[in-house]
């Protein structure tokens, strides 16, 4: 019996620790309302709105890695918003653009330098045997759990492609 409620537990704390970081944007948000923070607000609001109309349209509660995945993708929305708003020379929106990506950032893991990447990504070319560019999906299927989102796809890719073609 004290086998089965063990289980049990391990497995709640396991949801929890899936969703560490949708409950620190939910009770976050909160603490904007009441503060009156609203660039907090504006910007938790919406990435709580992406992550639930992702839930949504794939008909699934997202694990951490699924939530860190969208909060990046806001992250490179915002990225690419705050070139276009520099070129209009629009420096009211790129210092409201800024300010969401650096509340944004917050909620990101530390991100990993070049050469921890790597590293990483020789130790599991040499693991799954990858000889040749034909063999980047095998090396990104098992290397993008590793990274977590600590690293941008695109680089990952990138730094996977020049270790390939070596």
């Amino acid at each position: 019996m004290d086998e089965y409620y063990a289980q049990d537990s391990s497995a709640v704390r396991g949801i929890i620790n899936r969703m560490e970081t949708k409950i620190r944007l939910e009770n976050d948000l909160k603490d904007a309302m009441r503060a009156g923070d609203d660039i907090r607000k504006r910007t938790i609001r919406m990435a709580l709105a992406a992550i639930k109309q992702t839930e949504i349209d794939k008909q699934i509660v997202l694990d951490e890695t699924g939530v860190i995945g969208i909060l990046q993708k806001e992250v490179k929305t915002r990225r690419e918003s705050l070139e276009e708003a520099q070129r209009a020379d629009r420096a009211d929106l790129s210092a409201a653009l800024e300010a969401e990506i650096k509340v944004l950032n917050g909620y990101l893991p530390e991100a990993m330098d070049t050469a921890e990447l790597t590293a990483l990504a020789e130790a599991v070319i040499a693991e799954v045997g990858a000889t040749s560019p034909s063999d980047m999906g095998k090396v990104m299927k098992a290397l993008l759990p590793r990274v977590a989102g600590r690293a941008a796809n695109d680089q990952i890719s990138q730094v996977v492609r020049q270790l390939l073609q070596k």
